[in-house]
């Protein structure tokens, strides 16, 4: 990326693996004028192509791109002409996706993880050694809709990890502000416990706003959130509110309101579209693989490394495996199903 700056032209960023969130921020990127390409599956490009690339979100932006606006591309040789490679693949293609960076992209091009959990970076730079790899924390959640459409439902800016070249800088466009931060790892534990609640929405299988409004839902993820809380005290794993400056210990208290009250301090940390949805219910609808695994199933892992216990997130977990094997989409539970569920293994979760 150096020498791009060295010539004076901007730098051109591959977006690897792009689909919801991959298919938005590079959209926005190209329609500033950044020089995009899109390293996409076929059918996802056969989509585009028809339709053009829709960008919609919970504050009214509608943006329509022309396929001509940008790159697109099946075929991983087109990291070859990489300075920025944003990795936005799902956390288990991450390896397959390492090795396709490693053996088309220039080794002086800087890697970001745009991805969910907290070990991509870390695995990326394991199979990239001597590389400049990023990790970064994306807040916001995009829903494809279908038809070239993407709609991101939720607020926030993208925060990466500081280092040379301002990449924060190059990325940011309007409509997509993106920060630089020196503790990186804080950040993505603190999304990782807002993140818990992907998994409440899947099973739900409620709108956001509805699912968050309702007290039952909100008391579960309180639960969860404070266990998986104790465990990263207990682990010494440091986080940090990455949304809002409320500090996450705050949080479950804030979860707990009546509704009337929850509301009115919710208002001024989130913002959230009638129609979002969790990336979680959008992989069971599609039949596709979630990312439990990082999410509470990470809480537990390390819950077991640190010898303490974390029943709420195993249970969690165990019910969207069930929905994962069933094949059959979200499994529309009520909170009491869930509640019942947790119950019969002995794991309270609405206190």
């Amino acid at each position: 990326m150096s020498e791009a700056r060295g010539r004076g032209r901007a730098p051109r960023i591959v977006v690897a693996g792009a689909g919801s969130i991959g298919c938005f921020v590079g959209g926005l990127l190209a329609r500033s004028g950044q020089d995009v390409t899109l390293l996409l599956r076929p059918k996802t490009e056969a989509e585009i192509t028809q339709n053009g690339l829709t960008l919609t979100d919970f504050a009214d932006l509608d943006v329509a791109l022309s396929p001509d606006r940008f790159a697109m591309s099946t075929d991983p040789a087109c990291l070859a002409a990489a300075d920025i490679v944003l990795v936005t693949v799902k956390s288990g293609a991450t390896e397959e996706m390492a090795a396709q960076i490693a053996a088309h992209a220039p080794e002086e091009a800087v890697v970001v993880s745009l991805q969910n959990g907290v070990e991509n970076a870390g695995l990326l730079r394991k199979m990239l050694p001597g590389w400049d790899v990023r990790a970064g924390m994306v807040p916001f959640n995009v829903v494809w809709v279908g038809g070239g459409r993407f709609h991101r439902g939720t607020s926030g800016d993208i925060i990466l990890e500081k280092g040379r070249g301002h990449v924060g800088r190059h990325l940011s466009v309007p409509d997509l502000h993106v920060h630089e931060h020196g503790d990186i790892a804080a950040v993505q534990w603190g999304k990782l416990l807002i993140n818990l609640n992907n998994a409440l929405n899947a099973l739900s299988g409620l709108p956001l706003r509805t699912q968050i409004g309702d007290r039952g839902w909100r008391r579960v993820m309180a639960a969860q959130m404070e266990e998986a809380l104790a465990v990263l005290g207990a682990a010494e794993v440091a986080y940090q509110n990455p949304v809002a400056k409320v500090p996450m210990k705050a949080v479950p208290r804030i979860l707990r309101l009546p509704t009337w009250a929850f509301r009115l301090v919710a208002k001024t940390m989130l913002s959230i579209d009638p129609t979002a949805r969790s990336s979680m219910w959008e992989d069971l609808q599609k039949g596709r693989r979630t990312e439990i695994d990082e999410l509470q199933g990470k809480v537990v892992i390390l819950a077991r490394q640190a010898s303490v216990a974390a029943p709420i997130n195993a249970g969690i977990a165990s019910l969207i495996r069930e929905a994962e094997a069933r094949g059959e989409g979200a499994p529309n539970l009520s909170v009491q199903d869930v509640q019942e569920r947790l119950r019969a293994q002995n794991t309270p979760a609405d206190s």
